[in-house]
């Protein structure tokens, strides 16, 4: 479904990704790991669009995404910060962002399951984190698309939010989506991904199952099996 081919991201003398090769299928949870800097960051804003890599291809169905825009209606992407214009209110804010999208909108569903009702006339600016968080969940899942991109989608969550959400990711994976999460909270990455894919100085170290990875570093803890490789690669 995604394919980045020998992909090179250079920011002045810093090189960001270095001849990345990686190929997703479609279907599945895929958690794209690494320390900061590693890389992983960019590598999903190139393939959004946000950042053009120096060299390389990003194909997504079988089509290159490189200066093309047609190919976003067809994902739905949740960004790290929820930073929304704080003189709108919930409820424009949610209208504003269906009129923008040419599809249909699940978004009453999910402003009940996150408990919304009561915040749709406040202002974005006055919410607490946790809040716009779930607001962003929101506008993420309220439309239907192939493939979902979560960069640290817990952030400021309660856990019956946490559970929501949860159940959502579950539920679009057994749709036949193809769900990108990148975090650093690695019990979500346990209880939820199906593949990992670390990435280090901008090459990709590992990829495969969680018990894979478990099994090749000989540790039976996910966040331990990470530093495990951590560590072999800086020796």
């Amino acid at each position: 479904m995604i394919e980045f081919k020998n992909l090179h991201k250079r920011f002045g003398k810093l090189v960001v990704l270095d001849g990345l090769d990686l190929e997703i299928s479609k279907g599945g949870i895929f958690a794209i790991l690494g320390p900061n800097g590693s890389g992983k960051t960019t590598l999903i804003k190139c393939l959004l669009g946000m950042v053009i890599p120096n060299k390389g291809e990003i194909n997504f169905t079988k089509k290159s995404v490189l200066r093309q825009w047609e190919y976003r209606n067809n994902l739905n992407y949740l960004p790290q910060i929820a930073n929304f214009p704080p003189n709108l209110t919930v409820i424009e804010l949610i209208k504003m962002v269906k009129n923008l999208r040419p599809k249909d909108a699940n978004d009453e569903e999910l402003i009940e399951l996150f408990g919304l009702k009561d915040f749709l006339d406040k202002k974005l600016g006055n919410l607490s984190g946790g809040t716009k968080q779930k607001v962003n969940i929101v506008l993420t899942f309220m439309f239907d698309s192939d493939l979902i991109v979560l960069d640290e989608p817990t952030n400021g969550l309660d856990p019956i939010a946490l559970i929501n959400l949860k159940a959502i990711i579950q539920r679009e994976k057994d749709k036949g989506k193809t769900i990108l999460i990148t975090t650093h909270i690695m019990s979500f990455v346990d209880e939820v991904a199906d593949e990992i894919v670390f990435l280090l100085d901008g090459k990709i170290y590992f990829k495969g199952t969680i018990e894979a990875l478990k099994k090749q570093t000989n540790n039976e803890n996910l966040e331990h099996a990470i530093a495990n490789l951590i560590a072999k690669q800086d020796a």
